[in-house]
């Protein structure tokens, strides 16, 4: 048994100080960037930003959305080989992620699709990203996609970052337990917390020219931008895109003036009994739920969102001087705080 007694933060416990710069307006900065993968030598551009792949978030309807924006999607694993062929032929899925797990009827059904449609971009999505089968696992997607960019987690931990970059992968997903609906801590006692997950993962990835994709643990537009502070390349989220038109999750509805109005979503994690029963036919003996199931206010069209995360972002860079993302985590300097927030008048 080891304690490290040095301090890990999450996006709760710093602030980003500000420092004086030279730009008058939100409109003189660059939310883009530009990406060459480390394995592919191809190159992304666009605003880094991922929908998360489970089902209410990683939609069609999502990517299409986000597509517009510059922005990505994962999609979830539960499409039919038919709509995903008809997807990935078409110029929409050009910022979309096809994602497989470690079960083999998935890989069967990736080699079906790219037989009748370009794939260029797949998440290898698994819990825990600590096995050595999941290493194998991104060895045996590099070996059969060699031309498409991998995205590969989830781990918290520099020596886990390294080995999947070199078994393959060019981008890691970073995080253990942070999502708003995942009870993995609770249940397990295992976790890192998530903006000292992503500091150290992505000074591991960048000293071997890949990236990371930070994934979960944001609540706010704020938390999106200390991720980018603190070095990620990518943010993936689900919660903060749960609940809109592009979501496939359950409405709820209510009366009101005599029409059904819908006020909430079901939002759920993928390893929660609700997805389990859904598409596993319950929670095996051998394991426990480790997500939850909540309902999220209804939304409306995912572009207003967008628009106020980007326009954070944005802000965000004009505090620090900032003139591209690329920048930001050079010029951040986070703070440790005790609280953030006056909350006087509620948790608006």
């Amino acid at each position: 048994m080891r304690i490290e007694s040095d301090p890990k933060l999450d996006f709760k416990d710093v602030l980003i100080r500000p420092k004086r710069s030279t730009l008058a307006s939100r409109s003189n900065v660059d939310i883009n960037r530009q990406f060459n993968f480390v394995h592919t030598g191809r190159t992304w551009s666009g605003f880094p930003l991922i929908a998360a792949n489970m089902d209410v978030t990683g939609t069609i309807p999502m990517a299409k959305t986000l597509a517009r924006m510059g922005a990505m999607v994962a999609l979830h694993k539960y499409y039919s080989p038919e709509q995903l062929v008809a997807f990935f032929n078409s110029e929409e899925s050009k910022n979309t992620f096809y994602t497989i797990g470690t079960n083999e009827a998935d890989w069967e059904k990736l080699a079906l699709v790219k037989k009748q449609a370009p794939v260029k971009m797949i998440c290898l999505d698994v819990a825990n990203g600590y096995t050595e089968k999941f290493v194998e696992m991104v060895s045996r997607a590099r070996e059969q996609n060699k031309d498409a960019v991998i995205m590969a987690g989830n781990v918290v931990t520099g020596d886990m970052t390294e080995a999947l970059i070199l078994a393959g992968a060019d981008i890691v997903k970073v995080g253990i337990g942070p999502g708003s609906v995942c009870t993995t801590r609770k249940m397990t006692g295992v976790g890192y917390p998530q903006l000292s997950a992503v500091i150290e993962c992505a000074d591991a990835a960048h000293g071997l020219k890949g990236q990371v994709c930070a994934d979960g643990g944001c609540t706010v537009a704020g938390d999106i931008a200390k991720a980018y502070g603190g070095g990620a390349d990518f943010v993936m989220l689900g919660g903060m895109l749960a609940g809109h038109d592009e979501c496939e999750g359950e409405l709820r509805y209510e009366e009101r003036d005599g029409e059904q109005v819908p006020t909430s979503m079901v939002f759920y994690g993928m390893s929660s009994d609700t997805a389990m029963n859904k598409y596993a036919g319950g929670v095996a003996k051998y394991r426990a739920s480790e997500g939850k199931t909540v309902e999220v206010p209804y939304r409306g069209a995912a572009e207003a969102t967008m628009q106020e995360i980007m326009g954070g972002v944005r802000s965000m860079m004009t505090y620090i001087g900032a003139t591209s993302l690329k920048e930001v985590s050079k010029r951040t300097t986070f703070v440790m705080v005790g609280a953030q927030l006056n909350n006087v008048f509620g948790n608006s």
